[in-house]
């Protein structure tokens, strides 16, 4: 005999399996017996889309890892609605703090959102043109080389024969750097470099 539950228990077991919770999660969440949890959501339907990655994958926390992390970005949206070119050039120097050259205006790294946004601010902040971007990207052997131009080419917006140079390195990385690493490097960005450093020393003597 399945458990009796009042209605705010009810409607949390509801809430829980609309959000793609399977039912030994709710139950080891709640305490209480899957089959007093089957009992009052064996009803209930999921969204369209939670419900066709649940079909697909069959996979209760894969599908709460998705869900959870476009509730987080709808959050971030919300958060931040506009970008003041003051919090982009602070936000670009702490990347820069943490990933750039010391001696030259050069940055490197492998994901994407950091590559497209510093580049993204070198040309906001700075007014700096395609022709003095120099960019070069490191493969490892097992990467498609045409495959990974055209990835950082389109991510940058930077025509594929502007870049410099493609290095291929010994290994294999496949799995891990699928487009391998992008280098940005300004030409003549000593200036630039002055004024990035000058920024996160600043803000650490805070």
């Amino acid at each position: 005999m399945a458990k009796r539950l009042n209605t705010d228990q009810i409607r949390k077991l509801i809430n829980l399996r609309k959000m793609g919770y399977s039912v030994p999660e709710i139950a080891r969440m709640t305490k209480f017996p899957k089959t007093t949890v089957y009992n009052h959501i064996k009803n209930v339907k999921m969204p369209e889309d939670i419900f066709k990655e649940w079909k697909a994958k069959r996979g209760g926390s894969k599908i709460i890892k998705i869900l959870k992390e476009k509730q987080a970005l709808n959050s971030a949206k919300k958060l931040i609605k506009t970008l003041s070119n003051k919090e982009r050039l602070l936000f670009m120097s702490a990347l820069y703090w943490a990933e750039g050259n010391k001696k030259d205006f050069m940055l490197s790294n492998t994901d994407p959102y950091l590559i497209r946004f510093y580049v993204d601010s070198l040309r906001k902040i700075f007014g700096i043109k395609n022709e003095d971007l120099k960019i070069s990207i490191r493969v490892y052997e097992d990467i498609n080389t045409d495959d990974a131009l055209k990835f950082w080419s389109k991510l940058i917006n930077l025509p594929q024969d502007s870049f410099q140079n493609i290095y291929i390195l010994h290994g294999k990385k496949q799995g891990k750097l699928k487009y391998g690493m992008c280098r940005v490097r300004v030409a003549k960005g000593g200036d630039y470099l002055k004024q990035v450093t000058a920024i996160y020393k600043t803000v650490a003597n805070f």
